[in-house]
């Protein structure tokens, strides 16, 4: 369906410039998208080379089809894993290696599909090392190893990790309801209100001991900002009321509020204990020093 462009210098678009937008603020460009598209489009032909040449055939062709849209799955899904990965200063290694097993699925399917055509061994082992080769260089491999764990409690990484990702998906379902609204304003609107909660996830991230401080605004007030932003989008979805729309966005700028100065708590506290570290050990030294020179 096609969306209306909408934004300042449009005919209904908002004049306001006193508060910019920051709903792509160290966003990046996916890179599961184009390449990884060509991959699911590539091995459509073997649909047509698999009718009519027999059952032997049209089993290998379907077979390496198979194999190639799985892979090419498996490598979008690595991709998506890999980012997510370099988005956290701490971070474990994903648990299935997917490009690398998208790789080798890739050399496999093109193997068999050598071997539909041609019917000998030597094609077919060529196709695969090729193909594994060529699909290794074009996405890498896979994060082999976990970052930022050095010297950190692992239980309480874990512990981080897993209220991370619920609250991931609490934005993802936020982002989802308010495409119904087909707002491109609304929609920018809930994408800096993500920002500032995802300043929060980093946060808590890099010192997991801010968890328990945090712990309601990664569970339950990200909860209910996503079972308000559903009711709003049902609601704005058939009578674009503008009261509701002006109350959901006072909701929005109280939330992103809270969570900013939540953050700043966070890292304040995080300062005042580095301070009280360094005073500590400072008079640790004074007092070892005295002593040496009374020796």
């Amino acid at each position: 369906m096609a969306q209306r462009y909408g934004g300042k210098f449009s005919p209904d678009g908002t004049s306001d410039t006193t508060t910019p937008s920051t709903s792509f603020q160290g966003a990046r460009r996916t890179r599961a998208g184009g390449r990884v598209n060509l991959l699911f489009l590539a091995p459509l032909p073997l649909i047509w080379q698999a009718f009519g040449n027999g059952p032997v055939q049209m089993a290998l062709n379907l077979s390496a089809l198979g194999l190639l849209l799985l892979a090419a799955w498996l490598t979008r899904e690595g991709l998506l894993a890999e980012e997510a990965y370099e988005a956290r200063k701490v971070a474990r290694r994903p648990t299935l290696p997917r490009k690398m097993l998208g790789s080798v699925l890739t050399g496999a399917g093109l193997a068999l599909a050598g071997w539909a055509a041609t019917g000998g061994i030597g094609a077919p082992v060529i196709y695969a090392v090729v193909g594994t080769a060529l699909h290794g260089l074009a996405f890498g491999l896979d994060p082999l190893k976990d970052k930022g764990l050095e010297g950190v409690d692992l239980y309480q990484t874990d512990r981080v990790a897993r209220a991370v990702d619920e609250a991931e998906k609490h934005l993802t379902a936020m982002n989802d309801a308010i495409l119904r609204c087909g707002d491109r304003g609304l929609e920018a609107r809930v994408g800096r209100f993500q920002q500032a909660a995802r300043t929060l996830f980093r946060t808590v991230e890099n010192d997991p001991r801010d968890l328990t401080a945090a712990r309601k605004y990664l569970s339950v007030y990200l909860l209910g900002a996503r079972d308000a932003t559903a009711k709003f989008a049902d609601i704005y979805a058939h009578n674009r009321s503008p009261e509701a729309r002006a109350d959901y966005e006072a909701l929005l700028d109280d939330l992103e509020q809270n969570f900013a100065a939540r953050t700043e708590k966070l890292l304040l506290d995080d300062h005042s204990d580095l301070t009280v570290e360094i005073d500590v050990l400072r008079d640790r030294l004074a007092r070892e020093g005295i002593h040496r020179q009374s020796l």
